[in-house]
Protein backbone atom coordinates (compact mmCIF):
# COMPACT_ATOMS: atom_id res chain seq x y z
CA UNK A 1 0.00 0.00 0.00
CA UNK A 2 1.16 3.59 -0.55
CA UNK A 3 0.97 6.83 1.41
CA UNK A 4 -2.64 7.52 0.44
CA UNK A 5 -5.31 6.40 2.91
CA UNK A 6 -7.60 3.40 2.60
CA UNK A 7 -11.34 4.02 2.66
CA UNK A 8 -13.18 1.55 4.90
CA UNK A 9 -16.96 1.58 4.63
CA UNK A 10 -18.70 -0.05 7.56
CA UNK A 11 -15.75 1.11 9.64
CA UNK A 12 -17.59 0.77 12.95
CA UNK A 13 -18.71 -2.82 12.38
CA UNK A 14 -17.16 -5.98 13.79
CA UNK A 15 -14.79 -6.68 10.90
CA UNK A 16 -14.14 -3.04 10.09
CA UNK A 17 -12.91 -2.19 13.58
CA UNK A 18 -10.52 -5.12 13.72
CA UNK A 19 -9.09 -4.59 10.24
CA UNK A 20 -8.61 -0.88 10.90
CA UNK A 21 -6.78 -1.68 14.12
CA UNK A 22 -4.30 -3.79 12.15
CA UNK A 23 -3.90 -1.28 9.35
CA UNK A 24 -3.26 1.63 11.69
CA UNK A 25 -0.85 -0.43 13.78
CA UNK A 26 1.44 -0.69 10.78
CA UNK A 27 1.04 2.93 9.78
CA UNK A 28 -1.59 2.73 7.04
CA UNK A 29 -3.89 5.74 6.99
CA UNK A 30 -7.61 5.00 7.16
CA UNK A 31 -10.61 7.05 6.08
CA UNK A 32 -13.70 5.86 7.96
CA UNK A 33 -17.21 5.77 6.48
CA UNK A 34 -20.13 4.70 8.65
CA UNK A 35 -23.35 6.12 10.03
CA UNK A 36 -21.88 5.60 13.49
CA UNK A 37 -18.45 6.95 12.65
CA UNK A 38 -16.92 10.17 14.01
CA UNK A 39 -18.46 11.91 10.99
CA UNK A 40 -21.69 9.99 10.17
CA UNK A 41 -21.83 8.98 6.50
CA UNK A 42 -24.56 7.19 4.55
CA UNK A 43 -23.94 4.77 1.67
CA UNK A 44 -27.15 6.05 0.07
CA UNK A 45 -25.61 9.52 -0.31
CA UNK A 46 -23.84 9.65 -3.68
CA UNK A 47 -21.93 12.84 -2.92
CA UNK A 48 -20.71 11.44 0.39
CA UNK A 49 -19.36 8.42 -1.47
CA UNK A 50 -17.58 10.61 -4.03
CA UNK A 51 -16.01 12.74 -1.33
CA UNK A 52 -14.90 9.73 0.70
CA UNK A 53 -13.38 7.82 -2.22
CA UNK A 54 -11.51 10.75 -3.71
CA UNK A 55 -7.75 10.27 -3.69
CA UNK A 56 -7.64 7.03 -1.69
CA UNK A 57 -5.25 4.17 -2.38
CA UNK A 58 -7.94 1.56 -1.99
CA UNK A 59 -11.45 0.80 -0.78
CA UNK A 60 -12.49 -1.92 1.65
CA UNK A 61 -16.24 -2.07 1.21
CA UNK A 62 -17.75 -3.68 4.30
CA UNK A 63 -20.75 -1.43 4.84
CA UNK A 64 -24.33 -2.31 4.04
CA UNK A 65 -27.42 -4.10 5.30
CA UNK A 66 -25.78 -7.22 6.71
CA UNK A 67 -28.63 -9.13 8.32
CA UNK A 68 -30.79 -11.51 6.34
CA UNK A 69 -33.85 -10.65 8.39
CA UNK A 70 -33.48 -6.91 7.67
CA UNK A 71 -33.36 -7.63 3.96
CA UNK A 72 -36.62 -9.55 4.27
CA UNK A 73 -38.23 -6.69 6.18
CA UNK A 74 -37.29 -3.99 3.67
CA UNK A 75 -36.21 -5.51 0.34
CA UNK A 76 -36.03 -2.19 -1.50
CA UNK A 77 -33.64 -0.67 1.02
CA UNK A 78 -31.48 -3.79 1.09
CA UNK A 79 -31.15 -3.76 -2.70
CA UNK A 80 -30.50 -0.02 -2.78
CA UNK A 81 -27.76 -0.20 -0.16
CA UNK A 82 -26.04 -3.49 -0.93
CA UNK A 83 -26.30 -3.61 -4.71
CA UNK A 84 -26.89 0.01 -5.73
CA UNK A 85 -24.33 1.68 -3.49
CA UNK A 86 -21.69 -0.90 -4.38
CA UNK A 87 -22.20 -0.32 -8.10
CA UNK A 88 -22.04 3.44 -7.57
CA UNK A 89 -18.86 3.22 -5.50
CA UNK A 90 -17.21 1.05 -8.15
CA UNK A 91 -18.05 3.63 -10.84
CA UNK A 92 -16.61 6.38 -8.65
CA UNK A 93 -13.38 4.41 -8.35
CA UNK A 94 -13.18 3.69 -12.07
CA UNK A 95 -13.69 7.37 -12.90
CA UNK A 96 -10.63 8.48 -10.93
CA UNK A 97 -7.38 9.33 -12.80
CA UNK A 98 -5.51 6.84 -10.58
CA UNK A 99 -8.20 4.29 -9.68
CA UNK A 100 -7.92 2.75 -6.22
CA UNK A 101 -8.07 -0.97 -5.67
CA UNK A 102 -11.35 -2.33 -4.33
CA UNK A 103 -12.16 -5.23 -1.97
CA UNK A 104 -15.79 -6.22 -1.49
CA UNK A 105 -17.18 -8.14 1.49
CA UNK A 106 -19.69 -10.76 0.40
CA UNK A 107 -21.32 -13.71 2.13
CA UNK A 108 -21.86 -17.46 2.21
CA UNK A 109 -25.51 -16.61 1.56
CA UNK A 110 -24.84 -16.28 -2.18
CA UNK A 111 -24.76 -20.10 -2.47
CA UNK A 112 -28.16 -20.71 -0.89
CA UNK A 113 -28.92 -24.25 0.24
CA UNK A 114 -26.13 -26.51 -0.97
CA UNK A 115 -25.98 -30.28 -0.74
CA UNK A 116 -22.24 -31.02 -0.85
CA UNK A 117 -19.71 -29.83 1.73
CA UNK A 118 -17.36 -28.14 2.07
CA UNK A 119 -18.63 -25.58 -0.45
CA UNK A 120 -15.96 -24.27 -2.87
CA UNK A 121 -15.94 -20.72 -4.19
CA UNK A 122 -16.77 -22.11 -7.63
CA UNK A 123 -20.20 -23.33 -6.46
CA UNK A 124 -23.02 -21.66 -8.43
CA UNK A 125 -25.10 -18.81 -7.14
CA UNK A 126 -28.43 -19.92 -5.68
CA UNK A 127 -29.54 -17.04 -3.43
CA UNK A 128 -32.37 -17.91 -1.08
CA UNK A 129 -33.32 -14.47 0.21
CA UNK A 130 -33.29 -10.75 -0.55
CA UNK A 131 -29.99 -10.17 1.23
CA UNK A 132 -28.29 -12.93 -0.75
CA UNK A 133 -29.61 -11.61 -4.04
CA UNK A 134 -28.26 -8.16 -3.20
CA UNK A 135 -24.83 -9.66 -2.56
CA UNK A 136 -24.90 -11.58 -5.84
CA UNK A 137 -25.75 -8.38 -7.69
CA UNK A 138 -22.92 -6.52 -5.95
CA UNK A 139 -20.44 -9.30 -6.76
CA UNK A 140 -21.41 -9.14 -10.43
CA UNK A 141 -20.79 -5.39 -10.39
CA UNK A 142 -17.35 -6.08 -8.94
CA UNK A 143 -16.51 -8.58 -11.69
CA UNK A 144 -17.66 -6.11 -14.34
CA UNK A 145 -15.44 -3.42 -12.81
CA UNK A 146 -12.50 -5.84 -12.85
CA UNK A 147 -13.07 -6.44 -16.55
CA UNK A 148 -13.01 -2.65 -17.00
CA UNK A 149 -9.56 -2.53 -15.42
CA UNK A 150 -10.15 -2.01 -11.68
CA UNK A 151 -8.09 -4.09 -9.24
CA UNK A 152 -10.85 -5.94 -7.41
CA UNK A 153 -11.02 -8.63 -4.76
CA UNK A 154 -14.13 -10.40 -3.44
CA UNK A 155 -14.20 -12.29 -0.16
CA UNK A 156 -17.06 -14.25 1.37
CA UNK A 157 -17.55 -14.44 5.12
CA UNK A 158 -19.24 -17.08 7.21
CA UNK A 159 -20.55 -16.45 10.73
CA UNK A 160 -17.75 -14.21 11.99
CA UNK A 161 -17.73 -13.92 15.80
CA UNK A 162 -15.46 -13.13 18.74
CA UNK A 163 -16.14 -9.62 20.08
CA UNK A 164 -18.60 -8.47 22.73
CA UNK A 165 -19.25 -5.38 20.57
CA UNK A 166 -21.54 -7.03 18.05
CA UNK A 167 -25.21 -7.32 17.13
CA UNK A 168 -27.07 -8.56 20.18
CA UNK A 169 -29.03 -11.16 18.22
CA UNK A 170 -26.23 -12.74 16.20
CA UNK A 171 -26.00 -16.38 17.16
CA UNK A 172 -22.55 -16.61 18.73
CA UNK A 173 -22.67 -13.41 20.81
CA UNK A 174 -26.27 -14.07 21.83
CA UNK A 175 -25.38 -17.56 23.09
CA UNK A 176 -22.16 -16.36 24.75
CA UNK A 177 -23.89 -13.48 26.50
CA UNK A 178 -26.55 -15.85 27.86
CA UNK A 179 -23.84 -18.25 29.04
CA UNK A 180 -22.07 -15.45 30.89
CA UNK A 181 -25.12 -13.79 32.42
CA UNK A 182 -27.84 -16.43 32.44
CA UNK A 183 -31.13 -16.31 30.62
CA UNK A 184 -32.69 -18.00 27.62
CA UNK A 185 -31.08 -19.30 24.46
CA UNK A 186 -33.51 -19.55 21.57
CA UNK A 187 -32.49 -22.06 18.90
CA UNK A 188 -34.27 -21.56 15.57
CA UNK A 189 -33.41 -24.91 14.01
CA UNK A 190 -31.26 -27.06 16.30
CA UNK A 191 -29.75 -28.95 13.38
CA UNK A 192 -28.86 -25.78 11.48
CA UNK A 193 -25.12 -25.89 10.92
CA UNK A 194 -22.81 -22.89 10.49
CA UNK A 195 -19.12 -22.36 9.80
CA UNK A 196 -18.00 -20.08 12.64
CA UNK A 197 -14.82 -18.06 12.01
CA UNK A 198 -13.09 -15.99 14.69
CA UNK A 199 -12.67 -12.28 14.06
CA UNK A 200 -8.91 -12.38 14.77
CA UNK A 201 -8.43 -14.91 11.98
CA UNK A 202 -10.70 -13.02 9.60
CA UNK A 203 -9.04 -9.65 10.23
CA UNK A 204 -5.57 -11.13 9.67
CA UNK A 205 -6.74 -12.71 6.43
CA UNK A 206 -8.34 -9.50 5.26
CA UNK A 207 -5.11 -7.53 5.65
CA UNK A 208 -3.31 -10.17 3.61
CA UNK A 209 -6.00 -9.96 0.93
CA UNK A 210 -5.83 -6.16 0.83
CA UNK A 211 -2.08 -6.32 0.29
CA UNK A 212 -2.46 -8.86 -2.50
CA UNK A 213 -5.09 -6.84 -4.35
CA UNK A 214 -3.12 -3.61 -3.83
CA UNK A 215 -0.07 -5.24 -5.40
CA UNK A 216 -2.08 -6.02 -8.51
CA UNK A 217 -2.72 -9.73 -8.03
CA UNK A 218 -5.77 -10.89 -9.90
CA UNK A 219 -7.53 -13.10 -7.41
CA UNK A 220 -10.77 -15.08 -7.67
CA UNK A 221 -13.37 -14.90 -4.86
CA UNK A 222 -11.98 -16.21 -1.58
CA UNK A 223 -13.63 -17.69 1.50
CA UNK A 224 -12.68 -16.71 5.00
CA UNK A 225 -14.16 -19.79 6.62
CA UNK A 226 -12.89 -22.42 9.03
CA UNK A 227 -13.99 -25.45 7.03
CA UNK A 228 -15.70 -26.92 10.11
CA UNK A 229 -19.45 -27.07 10.66
CA UNK A 230 -21.09 -26.58 14.06
CA UNK A 231 -24.77 -27.16 14.70
CA UNK A 232 -26.74 -24.70 16.80
CA UNK A 233 -27.46 -27.56 19.19
CA UNK A 234 -23.72 -28.10 19.65
CA UNK A 235 -23.15 -24.37 20.17
CA UNK A 236 -25.88 -24.41 22.80
CA UNK A 237 -24.03 -27.30 24.44
CA UNK A 238 -20.86 -25.20 24.56
CA UNK A 239 -22.90 -22.43 26.13
CA UNK A 240 -24.01 -24.80 28.88
CA UNK A 241 -20.42 -25.98 29.39
CA UNK A 242 -19.10 -22.47 29.93
CA UNK A 243 -22.19 -21.05 31.62
CA UNK A 244 -21.66 -19.01 34.74
CA UNK A 245 -25.39 -18.77 35.38
CA UNK A 246 -28.46 -20.89 34.81
CA UNK A 247 -29.50 -21.26 31.19
CA UNK A 248 -32.82 -22.10 29.61
CA UNK A 249 -32.70 -23.48 26.08
CA UNK A 250 -35.82 -23.05 23.93
CA UNK A 251 -36.08 -24.71 20.53
CA UNK A 252 -38.10 -23.15 17.73
CA UNK A 253 -38.70 -23.89 14.06
CA UNK A 254 -36.09 -22.59 11.61
CA UNK A 255 -36.93 -19.55 9.50
CA UNK A 256 -37.83 -20.46 5.93
CA UNK A 257 -35.53 -17.84 4.39
CA UNK A 258 -32.35 -18.87 6.23
CA UNK A 259 -29.65 -21.10 4.80
CA UNK A 260 -29.79 -24.03 7.19
CA UNK A 261 -26.36 -25.54 6.55
CA UNK A 262 -23.02 -24.21 5.35
CA UNK A 263 -19.41 -25.32 5.62
CA UNK A 264 -16.94 -23.39 3.48
CA UNK A 265 -13.91 -24.79 1.71
CA UNK A 266 -10.87 -22.82 2.97
CA UNK A 267 -8.34 -24.40 0.60
CA UNK A 268 -8.25 -21.50 -1.88
CA UNK A 269 -7.38 -19.04 0.89
CA UNK A 270 -4.65 -21.40 2.05
CA UNK A 271 -3.24 -21.76 -1.45
CA UNK A 272 -3.40 -18.12 -2.58
CA UNK A 273 -3.00 -16.22 0.70
CA UNK A 274 -1.37 -18.81 2.99
CA UNK A 275 -4.33 -18.24 5.31
CA UNK A 276 -6.10 -20.73 7.54
CA UNK A 277 -8.40 -20.20 10.51
CA UNK A 278 -6.31 -21.00 13.59
CA UNK A 279 -8.78 -20.35 16.42
CA UNK A 280 -10.77 -23.46 17.43
CA UNK A 281 -14.43 -22.69 18.09
CA UNK A 282 -14.23 -23.97 21.67
CA UNK A 283 -11.39 -21.59 22.51
CA UNK A 284 -12.85 -18.60 20.66
CA UNK A 285 -16.30 -19.10 22.16
CA UNK A 286 -14.89 -19.54 25.68
CA UNK A 287 -13.04 -16.23 25.30
CA UNK A 288 -16.24 -14.55 24.15
CA UNK A 289 -18.14 -15.86 27.18
CA UNK A 290 -15.33 -14.59 29.41
CA UNK A 291 -15.52 -11.20 27.74
CA UNK A 292 -19.23 -10.87 28.48
CA UNK A 293 -18.69 -12.09 32.04
CA UNK A 294 -15.92 -9.56 32.66
CA UNK A 295 -18.06 -6.79 31.25
CA UNK A 296 -20.96 -7.81 33.47
CA UNK A 297 -18.73 -7.99 36.58
CA UNK A 298 -17.49 -4.48 35.84
CA UNK A 299 -21.04 -3.22 35.47
CA UNK A 300 -20.42 -2.25 31.86
CA UNK A 301 -22.73 -2.16 28.90
CA UNK A 302 -21.93 -3.17 25.35
CA UNK A 303 -22.43 -0.56 22.70
CA UNK A 304 -24.09 -1.77 19.53
CA UNK A 305 -22.17 -1.91 16.27
CA UNK A 306 -25.28 -0.90 14.34
CA UNK A 307 -24.82 2.08 12.10
CA UNK A 308 -28.24 3.49 12.95
CA UNK A 309 -30.82 2.81 15.64
CA UNK A 310 -33.20 -0.08 15.95
CA UNK A 311 -35.55 1.05 13.19
CA UNK A 312 -36.39 -1.79 10.83
CA UNK A 313 -34.29 -2.47 8.88
CA UNK A 314 -31.18 -0.45 9.75
CA UNK A 315 -28.20 0.25 7.60
CA UNK A 316 -25.43 -1.81 9.04
CA UNK A 317 -21.71 -2.44 9.26
CA UNK A 318 -20.22 -5.88 8.73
Amino acid sequence: MNDRPVLVTGSEGLIGRHVIERLEARGTGVRRFDLRGPEPADLRNAQALRDAAGGVAGVLHLGGVSRVVWGQQDPANCTLVNAGATERLLRICLDQPDPPWFVFASSREVYGQTEHFPVPESAPYAPLNVYARSKVSAERSCFAAAEAGLRVGVCRFSSVYGDVIDHHDRVAPAFARAAARGGTIRIEGASNTLDFTHIDDVADGMVTLLDAVASGEGLPPIHFASGAGTSLALLAGLSERYAGSELEIVEAAPRDYDVSRFVGDPSRAAELLSWTASTPLEAGFARLVSGFAALSDAGGTVRSSLSVGEASPPLDSV
